[in-house]
C-alpha cells in the first residue's frame, strides 16, 4: 500500500470516527426541525409523562384518529357488560351513508361487537363507528356528548367532538397532547391490541378483506398500534403505541404533508423515547405502618398508597432516585377513609420528581359517651 494510499484511508477512518461521535453526542437531543409536522407529541403511557412536544396544545383537525374516543367508549361499555362482543349490531340508514372509508355497511346488515370493532380499529370504517355508537347510545349524537364528556373527565381542554368518526366537521377539534391523554386512556384496556395489532383480516366470512392503515405495523419494532387518520383539513395523522423491555410510548404526530411523512415523524419520536427514557416502577406500600388515632374508637388506622404508579426517567438516572416516607405520628379522631396522613417523595439530584399522598385507609369514629355506651350494649347482646 502507497503512504498516500494509507494516507487517505487513515483520514477516512478518522472522518467515520469523528461522524459517528458527533452522532452519539446528539443521540439525546430532538428539537422541534427534526419532526416535520406542525404537531407533535411524545408521552409515557406509564406515568403520563411528556417527553418532547411541538405545538402540543395547538387546536387542529384530528381526522379518524376521533376513534381513538369512540373505541375508548366501546371499550367501556364492555367492561361494564352494557354490551358484548357477541351482541348483534344492525346498520342503520344513518350509519350506511357514511363516506370516506368505510366498510360499505348496507342498511339493515348485521356484524358482531366485534366484527364491528375490528373494522373500526383495523380499516378506519366510518360507517362501523357510526353503528358502535348508535348501538351503545341508541343515536350519533347522544354517544358524540358522551365523547365531549369524556374528554372533559380526562382533562381534554383542546378538545371539542361533532361526530364520532373524524369526518372533517366546522368546530371539530383537539390537539396532539389531548390525543395523547384519550390514547392512554384507551390503551389500559389492553383488550383493544387484539384489534390494533391485526395486519391482515377479514370480515363477512371472508367475503371483505381489510388492512390495518397503520404502515408501522410492519416496519417498526415493538408497535402495538394505535390509529390513523387523513383528510382535507386534517392532513395525515398518527398516534402511534409501542412497547420496549417495559417501556411504553406514546407518539402522536398531527397535520403531516403525507402518510409517509407522519409514519416517519412517529418513528423518528419513538426512536427518541427509547434511546433516552426508562420507566421505573415505583415501590409505595412498602415501609407504611398504622397511623395511631387520638381519641378514636379505634387506636389506630391502617394506611394506603397507589401501587400503581411510575416514573420516567433519563436512562442512568435510576439508581439516583431518593424516596422518602413523612407520616404522621399521630392523628386525631374522628377520621374519614381517605384523609391525607402523610406523603412519600421521590427526588432526583435533590430535586423532587414525584409525589403521592399516603391515605387513610378506614374511618375511625369519635370516642363518646354514645359510641362506647353503643359498643358496651352490643356486646351485651352477644353474650
Amino acid at each position: 500500500m502507497t503512504k498516500h494510499l494509507w494516507q487517505k484511508r487513515f483520514f477516512a477512518i478518522l472522518l467515520s470516527m469523528s461522524l459517528l461521535f458527533s452522532t452519539c453526542l446528539n443521540a439525546t437531543a430532538l428539537s422541534e426541525d427534526d419532526i416535520t409536522s406542525p404537531a407533535a407529541v411524545l408521552m409515557d403511557a406509564k406515568s403520563g409523562k411528556i417527553l418532547f412536544e411541538k405545538n402540543a396544545h395547538e387546536q387542529r383537525p384530528c381526522a379518524s384518529i376521533t376513534k381513538v374516543m369512540t373505541l375508548l367508549l366501546v371499550m367501556e361499555a364492555l367492561d361494564s357488560e352494557k354490551i358484548h362482543l357477541d351482541d348483534v349490531v344492525t346498520a342503520s340508514a344513518h350509519a350506511a351513508s357514511m363516506g370516506g372509508s368505510d366498510i360499505w355497511l348496507e342498511e339493515g346488515e348485521q356484524m358482531s361487537v366485534d366484527d364491528m370493532i375490528k373494522a373500526t380499529a383495523v380499516a378506519s370504517a366510518n360507517d362501523a363507528a357510526v353503528a358502535l355508537a348508535e348501538f351503545v347510545s341508541g343515536t350519533e349524537e347522544d354517544f358524540v356528548a358522551a365523547m365531549n364528556q369524556k374528554a372533559k373527565d380526562l382533562g381534554m381542554k383542546d378538545t371539542v367532538f361533532k361526530n364520532c368518526n373524524g369526518l372533517d366537521e366546522e368546530g371539530h377539534i383537539t390537539s396532539a397532547y389531548d390525543v395523547a391523554l384519550m390514547s392512554r386512556e384507551l390503551i389500559r384496556h389492553k383488550k383493544i391490541f387484539d384489534y390494533t395489532s391485526i395486519w391482515l383480516d377479514s370480515l363477512r366470512g371472508g367475503e371483505t378483506q381489510i388492512v390495518n392503515t397503520n404502515k408501522l405495523l410492519r416496519t417498526y419494532k415493538g408497535i402495538t398500534g394505535l390509529k390513523t387518520g387523513t383528510t382535507g383539513d386534517a392532513g395525515s395523522c398518527i398516534t402511534a403505541t409501542a412497547e420496549r423491555n417495559g417501556v411504553s410510548l406514546i407518539g402522536v404526530v398531527l397535520g403531516a404533508d403525507s402518510g409517509t411523512a407522519r409514519f416517519k415523524d412517529a418513528a423518528t419520536l419513538l426512536d427518541f423515547g427509547f434511546a433516552n427514557f426508562e420507566t421505573v416502577d415505583l415501590s409505595l406500600s412498602e415501609d407504611l405502618y398504622p397511623v395511631t388515632v387520638e381519641g378514636g374508637m379505634e387506636d389506630e388506622v391502617e394506611v394506603v398508597c397507589d401501587d400503581s404508579a411510575s416514573l420516567t426517567l433519563p436512562k442512568g438516572e435510576k439508581d439516583k432516585v431518593k424516596r422518602t416516607v413523612t407520616i404522621e405520628e399521630s392523628v386525631p379522631a374522628p377520621v374519614t377513609k381517605g384523609d391525607k396522613v402523610g406523603t412519600i417523595s421521590f427526588t432526583l439530584n435533590d430535586k423532587e420528581v414525584a409525589s403521592f399522598d399516603i391515605l387513610a385507609a378506614d374511618d375511625v369514629e369519635q370516642k363518646t359517651f354514645s359510641s362506647v355506651f353503643s359498643l358496651i350494649w352490643k356486646a351485651l347482646i352477644k353474650l
